[in-house]
Formats: structure tokens, sequence, C-alpha cells
């Protein structure tokens, strides 16, 4: 967490920094500027540009986010607007992510915020979530907890530990890169959750990571990808993320046009 003393955008700068574990000379290399002029920065010294700022927290790739709440520590306006997705501004977007989640039916596809809340779904993902325990679908749904409580589809899957590690393996790496305490608490959540199998993990040969499921049609094996909305100037949307998913094999793709 941010102290007190950090809540200043030189602190702010400095705590990002040393999270990304780079030295003033080397963040100075990196933007273009003299390490003298970082360090009065970050000492509250000198008072940096907009552009200073801007500069900095892009070659420490701090979420947006965040990068508008150091330019609101420094006195300056934000840089990047945050719209909800049902937004005028947003409509292209908005548009764009429907278009994406109906092209992949029958298989399954849904959009997170930055929190792995559900944003969006396609009806691909409905016979999976009508597996879990009805609390677990009130909203707000989070998709981690819903994969890996003992009431959701944790019982279904085949592969558990597996994929229970690779889920918390992708949150660690989240964790790391954002410093989000939501997500920090997520995180010691769902590692508390009961695995029956925790030893299992991914072998090192491995490309990817299948989510092997057992159904009412039998078991199914996907593929999952990760779709992220290129240089976003919007907060919320550089927030999001499609996650969909993909048959492993014929009698999946098979099982999933079917339905």
């Amino acid at each position: 967490m941010i102290g007190v003393q950090e809540q200043s955008a030189g602190g702010l700068l400095r705590h990002w920094r040393e999270r990304r574990g780079l030295s003033q000379l080397a963040l100075a290399n990196r933007a273009g500027i003299s390490a003298r002029h970082v360090s009065f920065v970050e000492t509250g010294r000198s008072r940096p540009s907009r552009s200073t700022l801007l500069k900095l927290s892009e070659h420490l790739d701090i979420p947006l986010r965040e990068r508008n709440s150091i330019l609101l520590a420094a006195g300056l306006a934000p840089a990047y607007p945050e719209h909800r997705l049902g937004d005028v501004p947003l409509a292209a977007v908005s548009d764009a992510i429907g278009r994406i989640l109906s092209s992949h039916r029958p298989f399954p596809a849904l959009v997170v915020d930055r929190h792995w809340t559900m944003i969006d779904a396609n009806d691909g993902v409905t016979p999976l979530v009508s597996m879990c325990a009805p609390e677990l679908l009130e909203p707000p749904v989070n998709v981690l907890r819903l994969s890996l409580h003992p009431r959701g589809l944790a019982p279904h899957i085949v592969n558990h530990g597996q994929w229970r590690e690779h889920l918390l393996s992708r949150l660690r790496h989240q964790i790391g890169a954002t410093g989000d305490p939501v997500l920090r608490r997520l995180y010691d959540e769902l590692s508390a959750y009961p695995c029956e199998d925790p030893g299992t993990s991914t072998e090192p040969h491995a490309l990817v990571v299948p989510l092997h499921l057992r159904t009412d049609a039998g078991e199914l094996s996907l593929l999952s990808t990760t779709t992220l909305f290129g240089t976003p100037l919007d907060v919320t949307v550089s927030e999001l993320a499609i996650e969909a998913f993909y048959p492993a094999d014929d009698r999946t793709a098979a099982a999933l046009h079917a339905r």
C-alpha cells in the first residue's frame, strides 16, 4: 500500500519506479532526461511539467488510472477520460465487443474488468455458469471466484490443480504489475479455497494450459485466449479484457456446436 508520504506526484513516481525495479538512472535513460531531474521530481525539489509526468509514467508502464492519480497529485487535470461502457464516447468500443462476443458463438467468450468482474458474455457461457451455485451468479459476478469456488466450477474441473495454479499465477502477475489491493484480497480468498490435487502443476514443456471441464455433454477440453485493446486512451477501455475459449479437440467442438 502506498504510504502518506508517497501521495505527492514525486512519491507516487518513486513508488512505481521501485515496483518496476528500476534505478533513477535507468528510468532517466529510458525517458531521455537527466537522472538529476528524476531525483528532483521524486523528492519534490522540482515541479514537473505535465509532459514530463506523462513521459515518466509511460516508461514505467503505469496503468492509465494511476497516471491520472499522479497528475492530480501534481495539481494537474487528468489526461485520460473514464467513461462507462454504455456511454456515447465508447459506442464504437461497445459495438466491437458485442460483435466479437456474437461471432465467437457457440464457443464461450466473456468480458471482464480489471478486477475480473464479468461485464458481458455470449450465450456460450450460459451452460457453463449454470453448473454454479446461484449466489455466485448474483452481480457483480467475479469470474475467478466463479471458477475456483467449491460451489462454482471447481468440482467440475478435471484438472483443477493445474487450472487453479494457472489462474493464481495470472493473478500474481497482475498484482505485481498494478499493486491493486482489491486483487490482493481476491488472491488471498482464492488461494484459501480447497484443492484436491494442489501438487498438480503445468508441465514445463506445455505451451498452453487447457481447461478440462466435466459437463452433461461429456468432458470438454478448452483453450483460452485473452484480447486487450491496443493503445487505449480511456481508463475503462484500458482495463477491459475479452476472455475467449476455443475447443481443443474435435469432440469438444462437436459438443459445443450441438448445444
